[in-house]
């Protein structure tokens, strides 16, 4: 139907003034309006869930239960501003729920006229960004522990350098050796990143560790469920690999009969500190003991420490503020680590003695 003359101007005016009400009311931020003495006069739904408050009890209020106390002058600035008549940019800022818990939003004023043109008050549109705001705040804490990492592995890189080129004479050897351990190094990085540097379960990190070596079927895993701290995984991850390796090539893993079982526990000790303690012991069949190489031929016997040696006896240990015993015999390796469980576990995890495991 054709609208015409002052009655359909007027049908016209209110069906807007309707839709406009319905997208305010719908709209996913919340949306406020004030008068120029910062008195609330319109309140969406969707700032009853934003700042918790209805409309009932918003309305006739003063912006400023809104605002934390600090930073009431954001309030003045803004009033004067908008008197001005000007519309100011979207900015990010701090406000208050009813429930007294802080949030962060971005707003956007703008002033609202009456009929005659005279700026009367202001509009408010606040996005709720506290979930971005966290995102940021997590890849920032992300990237510095990143940081942090990637200076470390760099140290251990050239600690496995000098300490490599130290014990080898033969350049392919040096290669190949130091391909692996920087490796096995990438292996502990990608449990780290995976999990975004939340720590990595120690069961994951053995198997991943060991899995190049095969013979699964000859290890065992034995012990409470843990979450590593990155330092330990890293440190962890090292020993690891070094015992590996030499099982591999002299060991429990060179050639059949052998075992080699892994267990771990977690006790309270004298002075009612909680400590870890792990050992690994492989054994080597009779026959694969007489024919395996004589200690000094092994590139890494206990007479010439070579970098296992040393990631076995001082790196590993000490990063962890704990000790170790390396103990060499025909047929047996063994090594054990003792160190305080907070060294070790995530903060607020720590071990569930229940939750044990056997592989």
């Amino acid at each position: 139907m054709r609208m015409s003359g002052a009655g359909g101007t007027i049908r016209q005016d209110a069906s807007a003034d309707a839709r406009l009400a319905a997208i305010v009311d719908s709209s996913y931020d919340a949306i406020v309006a004030k008068d120029l003495n910062s008195i609330i006069t319109d309140w969406n739904q969707a700032a009853e869930r934003v700042f918790g408050y209805s409309a009932e009890e918003a309305v006739g209020q003063s912006i400023l239960m809104l605002i934390p106390e600090h930073m009431h002058h954001e309030e003045i600035d803004i009033i004067a501003r908008i008197g001005r008549g000007e519309r100011i940019p979207s900015f990010e800022t701090t406000r208050r729920r009813k429930d007294g818990s802080l949030i962060a939003v971005s707003l956007t004023i703008s002033p609202i006229k009456n009929s005659a043109g005279e700026i009367v008050g202001a509009s408010k549109i606040a996005r709720d960004i506290t979930a971005a705001k966290e995102s940021e705040r997590r890849i920032r804490l992300l990237m510095r522990e990143v940081n942090h990492r990637v200076k470390n592995q760099f140290a251990v890189i050239l600690s496995m350098v000098r300490e490599t080129s130290k014990r080898s004479t033969d350049p392919a050897e040096f290669e190949q050796m130091i391909r692996a351990r920087i490796m096995a190094l990438s292996r502990s990085h990608d449990l780290l990143v995976t999990s975004e540097w939340a720590g990595a379960s120690l069961f994951d990190l053995v198997q991943e560790h060991l899995k190049p070596f095969g013979h699964e079927e000859r290890i065992s895993l034995s012990g409470p469920l843990l979450t590593l701290q990155s330092n330990a995984v890293q440190n962890l991850g090292m020993a690891f690999h070094e015992l590996g390796t030499n099982s591999s090539k002299y060991g429990a893993l060179a050639a059949g009969g052998g075992h080699v079982e892994i267990t771990w526990k977690v006790e309270t000790g004298p002075d009612a500190r909680r400590r870890f303690h792990l050992l690994w012991h492989e054994t080597s069949s009779a026959a694969a003991v007489a024919t395996a190489p004589k200690a000094t031929e092994r590139k890494d016997s206990g007479e010439r420490k070579g970098f296992g040696t040393v990631v076995l006896q001082r790196v590993a240990p000490q990063s962890l503020s704990g000790s170790s015993t390396l103990e060499r015999s025909p047929g047996s390796v063994k090594w054990a680590l003792d160190a305080p469980l907070e060294a070790i576990v995530v903060p607020q995890l720590g071990a569930d003695t229940e939750s044990d495991f056997s592989v």
